[in-house]
């Protein structure tokens, strides 16, 4: 599937402390998280080790929702959130 990663996602993954890189990493390999609207989401833990805010964060949780239209994934917004996380795999959570 095409992959359209919004203006709107870019602004937001920025502010938000991630990349496109990692946003198209969510979405080719992330776990499945329930959307709202007729929407889909994704997510996946990275290692962060290091300080955002002035705070120290051993990892960052990426989250992706978006809707597929005519086989295309466009996505609507990006979630960061920081912290520690213990994902083995899709049963673990």
């Amino acid at each position: 599937m095409r992959i359209q990663i919004d203006p709107h996602t870019l602004d937001r993954a920025a502010e938000r402390g991630a990349s496109e890189e990692e946003i198209k990493d969510v979405l080719h390999t992330g776990l499945s998280i329930p959307g709202k609207y007729g929407r889909f989401g994704r997510f996946k833990v990275f290692d962060f080790m290091g300080k955002r805010h002035g705070r120290f964060f051993h990892q960052k949780r990426v989250e992706v929702f978006y809707p597929v239209q005519n086989d295309v994934i466009i996505t609507v917004t990006v979630y960061v959130f920081y912290g520690k996380w213990e994902v083995k795999d899709a049963n673990s959570i």
